[in-house]
């Protein structure tokens, strides 16, 4: 399970004194437990860890933006770091061209017109592309194929 291997690679980070590694797996294992302390399940399934990995992913990715605007290339290069460890713990990502395609058939699977139709194809694309494509990215891709 994703879980058990987060915490084999955070005792690995541990004993290689892998400072970066440890502190960016320990973060992420503290927003594992707050979930299951909200959720109040045992234990939380791979999607839901997933869905925790990806939001991990997207404050990373704001806080580099955020910092290149601040001229703190120190901080972004420590996120950078931070970000592609949690990536590696993610599915492959899908392609733009796969996520398309994907769009592509469910608008004719829906019918789908226009801009109008956009809520009916993006509940039938998120399911599909779950921690596996960008939502900014799925969503963008509607949109153009449907305008």
């Amino acid at each position: 399970m994703l879980q058990d291997k987060i915490n084999k690679d955070l005792v690995e980070a541990l004993k290689a004194n892998d400072s970066t590694k440890l502190s960016t797996l320990r973060m992420l294992n503290s927003a594992i437990k707050n979930a299951i302390i909200a959720k109040r399940p045992k234990e939380l399934d791979e999607a839901d860890i997933l869905d925790i990995i990806a939001k991990q992913i997207k404050q990373h990715a704001e806080s580099i933006e955020q910092f290149k605007q601040g001229n703190r290339q120190d901080l972004v290069d420590k996120e950078s770091k931070e970000l592609d460890i949690l990536k590696s713990y993610m599915p492959q990502q899908m392609s733009e061209e796969e996520v398309t395609n994907l769009v592509k058939d469910a608008i004719k699977e829906v019918d789908a017109k226009d801009i109008k139709d956009m809520g009916k194809v993006m509940k039938v694309v998120s399911p599909k592309t779950k921690g596996r494509a960008d939502g900014k990215l799925v969503s963008d891709t509607v949109k153009k194929c449907l305008s």
